[in-house]
């Protein structure tokens, strides 16, 4: 991959280089990103890695770090949930010590939870500077809390490592071009990486009963969905007027909101607690189709060639939608059934988001940039 900001550098001149590196994950996508990064990462530089507690729940973190290899974290902050303005603040105290304590040359953050936001605004405060990975994406919907928290982070950086040439076109027209890196998207090592891994590991279909290809798999977490009660009624009242086996992880917050609204799913919509992302992988990659508002999953979709269904109005991936695999339903009872019913890819699969190196090039372009 090519950088947006000039040549990488001679690889002899980044070896000599050794920089240190303080990691801020806190949810579960970014474990997966953070993972291929961090083997690599460690075998050239020095890194800690401070773990939120964002995601607190088992099940949502901790079995992350033993199946895709990531060592315990140097710090567990332990914020948990919280509005996003006490569990932003939190952090912003938590992360501070840490990097006080560290004295890193880098702070790296990804995505664009509030973990993302906090790493980010703190590193900035104590003049250190910021790398933020999956740099560059925007729904141009300000309502939701990620845009913001991506937007800002991305003003503050650094380096920005953008998984497709989008995300570069998108920091171009906001201003940013120097230290942005067309690098690829490090979610394609993660998965290469845990299909491999999971091979005789994960029994997800013997345990839940299912056969590949002989059933749809469901993900809803983004608080467009869970929030607005009338959306995620209609969400849930599409999957009992289906007429196949629906298998449904279901987030704590998800979970929450269901009880609270004291709704009923139809018995064929499994519910099940979240799984481990290499039981996951298997269940994405046997399902018929995939409905999902998750932006990582609608990307494994389209890497695992399984039609997906994005229960958003609009997404930051617009690569999938117009290579044919992903449609946009929104949360529209009869749009998601429809499509359920009738949507079919085309056969053509272009390969999207680099060639599954980008961990490689975000280390090199740490030793360059020194």
């Amino acid at each position: 991959m090519g950088s947006g900001s000039g040549v990488l550098g001679d690889r002899r001149g980044e070896m000599k280089k050794r920089v240190k590196v303080v990691t801020i994950v806190g949810a579960r996508p970014q474990f997966i990103k953070a993972a291929p990064v961090s083997r690599v990462l460690r075998q050239q530089h020095t890194e800690i890695l401070a773990h939120t507690g964002q995601h607190y729940d088992d099940n949502m973190s901790a079995v992350f770090f033993d199946e895709l290899d990531i060592p315990e974290p140097d710090y567990n902050l332990g914020i948990g949930s919280g509005s996003h303005g006490a569990q932003t603040g939190a952090m912003l105290a938590a992360i501070e010590q840490v990097l006080v304590k560290e004295q890193p040359d880098w702070v790296l953050v990804y995505g664009d939870t509030n973990s993302t936001l906090a790493g980010a605004l703190t590193a900035a405060k104590l003049h250190i500077k910021i790398a933020h990975v999956e740099a560059g994406l925007r729904s141009f919907n300000r309502a939701m809390p990620e845009e913001i928290n991506r937007v800002m982070a991305d003003h503050l950086s650094d380096l920005l490592f953008c998984p497709s040439q989008t995300a570069v076109d998108n920091l171009a027209v906001e201003g940013i071009s120097r230290g942005v890196h067309l690098v690829g998207d490090v979610m394609a090592d993660a998965l290469a990486f845990a299909v491999e891994r999971s091979q005789g590991r994960s029994q997800i279909l013997l345990r839940f009963g299912l056969a590949a290809k002989k059933y749809l798999l469901v993900t809803v977490h983004r608080a467009e969905n869970t929030d607005n009660h009338d959306r995620l009624k209609n969400i849930l009242s599409a999957l009992n007027s289906l007429s196949e086996t629906v298998v449904f992880p279901v987030h704590p917050r998800t979970r929450l909101v269901i009880e609270k609204m004291d709704y009923t799913l139809q018995d064929h919509v499994l519910l099940s607690e979240p799984v481990g992302y290499l039981d996951m992988v298997q269940l994405e990659k046997s399902a018929r189709m995939i409905l999902t508002d998750s932006g990582g999953i609608q990307k494994e979709a389209y890497w695992l060639s399984v039609p997906c269904v994005t229960l958003r109005d609009e997404t930051e991936w617009l690569e999938t939608v117009q290579a044919g695999w992903n449609v946009l339903v929104g949360a529209d009872k009869e749009a998601i059934v429809q499509a359920v019913r009738s949507f079919e890819p085309p056969a053509a699969h272009e390969v999207l988001y680099g060639n599954g190196k980008a961990s490689e090039h975000i280390v090199q372009a740490f030793a360059a940039a020194g």
